[in-house]
């Protein structure tokens, strides 16, 4: 799911050529899955949810409007429920939004190869 709703989230950051954006989205999906897995185990747990709550047709359907499963959903299927998530009157879809699209934020410019971009030059470096 992540490398379905990160190409969304991340829009014009990513690598403009195919290639380099395939495998810049394959990087963050290793990212976040690393990320996630720091966090304490309350919250992998919350995540973990909300995935199998994506992956669960009923709920799918019923709460992100999302037909297909997310990874066979087009990117304006996909914009179009993280927008409606963001704008909604229940928080637990701001929270389920929030929760996507920072994790996956912070799993792109966690990587090296992002900080261009910004133009950060990376954590200085520590002397002994």
């Amino acid at each position: 799911m992540v490398r379905a709703i990160a190409p969304v989230v991340l829009a014009s950051a990513l690598p403009a050529d195919a290639a380099a954006k395939d495998r810049a989205i394959a990087a963050v999906a290793a990212s976040f899955d690393r990320g996630v897995s720091g966090l304490a185990v309350s919250v992998q747990k919350e995540i973990s949810d909300l995935f199998t709550f994506l992956d669960f047709a009923p709920t799918r359907v019923a709460f992100a409007g999302l037909w297909a499963p997310v990874a066979e959903s087009t990117p304006e299927e996909i914009a179009a429920f993280l927008s409606r998530w963001r704008a909604s009157r229940f928080e637990l879809q701001q929270a389920s939004y929030q929760a996507l699209t920072q994790l996956i934020q912070a799993s792109w410019y966690d990587m090296p190869e992002s900080w261009g971009a910004i133009a950060y030059p990376g954590p200085p470096a520590l002397g002994r």
